[in-house]
């Protein structure tokens, strides 16, 4: 997990547009874990999805991304500063924040350099939170089909590092002092075609267009949708979050 492997500007726009929001209940805890408020990091903001939660609890959000063209389709909010920035080096003052973010981005990072980096930003008493998602469980019949377009058709066409999506973290190194979370799920009303556009931002989904020469989704959508009915009715999807949650004396 050395190095920035970028597998998302070249679809930034579509990233911003269609990638779901996190419940707001995840940030109200975050936030009663930490001490202070003064300052957040959000590190792989991306389009700063997890920045505009954080925003109301944080006198500043702070939110980078090694991705010029990420943070150029980043949403403008008066309290987030948003910069180009890896992980790894995020440039902030040493003990300048009270928490540090990272939405569905960890298994990217060279997680020692990262880990030094937030032991060195962090204030005493500060919180990291590494969260995730990975695949939604569609209602009915319709996962049998999900499940073996996710494992089989595109399944080749994960970079490697999926593998700790799937695997919810678990196996991750986490060298803080672990906070105990409650269970955190996203939920969305969305039309067959709104999931279509979800998915044509997965990595695999643009890998398996390189390579192939032609984009696997509509044979996807063709099976969906006689257990779906109607492409436009909206539908009830939910994704489990994943959190992994710990306080700077872990690294003191």
């Amino acid at each position: 997990m050395s190095g920035f492997k970028d597998h998302f500007s070249s679809a930034s726009d579509r990233y911003a547009a269609y990638r779901p929001d996190y419940p707001a209940a995840l940030f109200a805890w975050l936030a009663g874990r930490c001490s202070g408020h003064d300052a957040a990091w959000d590190c792989a903001t991306g389009s700063g999805q997890a920045a505009l939660g954080l925003a109301p609890y944080f006198r500043q959000v702070i939110a980078t991304d090694a991705s010029a063209e990420q943070i150029g389709h980043a949403v403008p909010h008066p309290a987030i500063d948003y910069r180009v920035a890896p992980a790894e080096a995020s440039g902030l003052p040493e003990r300048s924040v009270d928490l540090v973010t990272v939405a569905q981005a960890a298994h990217w990072f060279d997680l020692p350099r990262f880990y030094t980096e937030v032991a060195r930003v962090m204030k005493p008493g500060g919180v990291l939170a590494l969260w995730g998602y990975g695949r939604i469980v569609l209602p009915g019949d319709m996962d049998a089909p999900f499940r073996r377009f996710y494992a089989e058709t595109i399944g080749p066409y994960w970079p490697p590092e999926r593998a700790l999506i799937d695997d919810a973290y678990r196996g991750l190194e986490f060298p803080f002092a672990e906070l105990t979370p409650p269970t955190f799920q996203i939920e969305v009303e969305w039309s067959l075609y709104r999931l279509m556009d979800y998915l044509s931002t997965w990595s695999a989904v643009k890998r398996y267009q390189a390579a192939r020469g032609h984009d696997p989704l509509p044979a996807l959508m063709a099976e969906l949708q006689p257990g779906w009915g109607e492409p436009g009715a909206l539908r009830t999807l939910q994704w489990p979050l994943f959190l992994r949650a710990g306080t700077r004396r872990g690294v003191d």
